[in-house]
């Protein structure tokens, strides 16, 4: 079993820094900013200044937030809709079973469980006044405030309001408080060609504001280990998703633990080579969810449910976007406050 090398705070700032020069086009930053109050408005702000590295200043509205997201609204959230041609498993009618063979594998099966402090959702309304949701994991950062999700989750361009992270939700719970959105970092590409065509991008690295009492949120719940070319064979790796299911009142997420290998697609819309994994009953609502392998610290982040089909088909099979250089420049993007990538305006 291949054995990723986990990148860490500080370290992986620098090992980014040394690599900036091999990094292409993933360190080109457009100049269309991300903000809050912008998505809330559907009008374009200016780019806000860098925040000092030493603030622990909470968001104006991470108070508002935690006011609004009662166990009520974030029970009734919806999974987010992924723009792709058939089911995905941001659709939570998405319950039928992948057609099978005498000769596949059962998949191992899910359960529900009260979550991990490091893995959350975030939760938002959106244009049309409907709530949202797609999960997240806290990674290890230099300022301590750093989110890793599907792309597909934060894609859209409509208005996102009241958009903020809440780890370890479960039962309509917030047992480490809410943390408001700053910025999301997608690949430009994946802006560029879409949820298919970039689907070997299909991630996002989303910086959080400080909770209301001003903690970051690493400080609160702890971070996972950021893994780059972590191979594709994995024996046990932990997968944890938040299902979209009127099935409870509050939803618990799931855990499963499975192999990962190598699927390389035959969808010439959406190319790439992904993680796949075989875990039952990951029905619409779960992406974003995490892919964990044990490294020496604890466990290690080293794919999201997304990717290949906005993360599949069928609720018995999985993908992640494996992660690369690119993801190493985004991540270093975040740290940095860089203004982040954004739709290109068409030309007239």
């Amino acid at each position: 079993m291949h054995r990723p090398i986990a990148v860490r705070g500080l370290r992986s700032l620098l090992l980014t820094t040394l690599l900036l020069g091999l990094a292409g086009p993933a360190l080109a930053v457009p100049p269309a900013p991300f903000t809050p109050a912008a998505h809330a408005t559907g009008t374009p702000h200016p780019a806000p200044a860098r925040p000092s590295p030493a603030s622990t200043s909470a968001s104006p509205s991470a108070s508002d937030d935690d006011a609004y997201w009662t166990p009520q609204r974030m029970a009734a959230a919806e999974p987010v809709a992924a723009d792709r041609r058939g089911p995905a498993k941001g659709n939570s009618s998405l319950r039928a079973a992948r057609p099978s063979t005498a000769a596949d594998p059962v998949p191992p099966p899910s359960h529900p469980f009260d979550g991990l402090p490091q893995v959350g959702t975030f939760f938002w309304t959106d244009g049309t006044n409907t709530g949202r949701f797609c999960g997240g994991t806290v990674v290890r950062s230099p300022l301590r405030n750093l989110v890793v999700t599907a792309a597909h989750c934060l894609r859209a361009p409509d208005p996102k309001r009241h958009l903020s992270f809440v780890p370890q939700y479960h039962d309509g719970l917030k047992p480490h408080g809410i943390y408001p959105v700053d910025r999301i970092y997608l690949d430009q590409r994946y802006y560029d060609l879409g949820t298919n065509g970039g689907a070997r991008w299909d991630y996002a690295i989303v910086r959080l504001g400080a909770r209301a009492d001003g903690a970051e949120v690493e400080d609160v719940t702890g971070g996972y280990d950021l893994v780059p070319y972590p191979g594709y064979d994995h024996r046990d790796v932990r997968l944890i998703g938040y299902p979209g299911s009127s099935d409870t009142t509050h939803p618990k997420p799931l855990d499963c633990t499975s192999s990962t290998h190598r699927y390389t697609s035959t969808d010439p819309a959406a190319p790439g080579d992904f993680l796949e994994i075989a875990c039952a009953g990951y029905i619409g609502g779960t992406s974003g969810g995490p892919f964990l392998v044990r490294d020496f610290t604890g466990y290690a982040l080293i794919g999201v449910i997304g990717g290949y089909h906005t993360g599949g088909d069928f609720p018995d099979v999985s993908y992640s976007s494996y992660f690369t250089l690119d993801t190493l420049a985004l991540y270093l993007h975040a740290v940095r406050g860089d203004t982040p990538a954004a739709p290109r305006i068409p030309s007239s």
